[in-house]
């Protein structure tokens, strides 16, 4: 797979998370968001199962005790993730929580140099930038003052951060794209389940309410999207991952105007230019580079 099919499989991935924001947002008018987490975590690690099951049989090796430490570790930080961004949300607003969330794109940069000693390209950086700002202007082109829930979701970019960085370290050398999605989402819905049992009450009538969001969060949103998330990261960089992961504020925003009618500012529209923008760059300014340094 070359890099520019691993990066449209990430603008995919992307693409279906925005829509994941949609089926979230009507989600919840019946389920609390720990139930929903659980419940669509557990379908995709049902789901996946079978797939994963056929990809270890025909595996020349199988895995090692630190493979699934490694895997497991990556379940806690995706649960860590959506945990802080959703007790988060209790105390911020949406405008502020999709902007402080849309760090990670500068911060997985900032982490790959200093604590894997990485170099990206270049253009790496006006690119993440580039793209931060449009996600500013996608969510209308101001913040509120600061409060614990800014705090939380900013904790919540940082997981996001780590866990794409430790997702694209260990997948370039394991050709188990499967195994790691299957127990990521594992372990995800275990630690989800247990927080909702705590926390959150739940009827089977919330459940059938909501069961055609769930599905799409099951099957598409975390069971396919992830899957092709940690597919796609084996033959890109993790920077680049984060720039096009990061559209998925760009197609949650543009489907939930088209779905739900949802206002667009006009701001949006110059945020979603600057997006599309920051991915074409990251594609064209390497390769551009790869032509001119074989044309001298």
């Amino acid at each position: 797979m070359t890099r520019i099919q691993a990066n449209l499989l990430l603008l995919l991935a992307a693409a279906i998370w925005g829509g994941g924001f949609v089926a979230q947002s009507t989600a919840m008018d019946h389920l609390e968001a720990n139930w929903f987490n659980a419940l669509r975590f557990g379908i995709a690690a049902i789901v996946l199962a079978p797939f994963a099951l056929i990809e270890a049989k025909r595996s020349p090796t199988p895995l090692s005790s630190r493979d699934i430490k490694n895997f497991i570790i990556i379940g806690v930080l995706l649960f860590a993730a959506q945990t802080a961004q959703q007790f988060g949300l209790k105390t911020t607003t949406v405008t502020n929580a999709s902007f402080l969330t849309g760090l990670y794109v500068v911060i997985v940069p900032v982490m790959a140099v200093l604590f894997l000693k990485q170099r990206p390209h270049w253009i790496i950086w006006p690119a993440a930038l580039t793209a931060l700002i449009g996600i500013f202007l996608l969510s209308g082109g101001s913040i509120s003052a600061l409060s614990v829930g800014d705090g939380l979701t900013i904790v919540c970019a940082g997981f996001f951060a780590v866990q794409i960085l430790l997702t694209g370290r260990i997948i370039q050398g394991l050709s188990r794209p499967l195994a790691l999605a299957g127990i990521q989402f594992a372990v995800t819905a275990l630690l989800c389940t247990l927080a909702a049992a705590l926390l959150e009450p739940i009827t089977l009538a919330n459940i059938e309410n909501s069961l055609t969001q769930i599905l799409y969060g099951g099957l598409l949103s975390s069971g396919l999207a992830f899957s092709l998330q940690i597919i796609g990261q084996r033959y890109t960089s993790s920077s680049q991952a984060a720039i096009f992961m990061s559209s998925e504020a760009l197609f949650g925003a543009l489907l939930g105007a088209l779905i739900l009618h949802e206002s667009l500012p006009p701001s949006g529209y110059f945020g979603c230019a600057l997006m599309f923008l920051a991915m074409l760059a990251v594609e064209l300014v390497p390769e551009w580079g790869k032509s001119r340094a074989l044309d001298s």
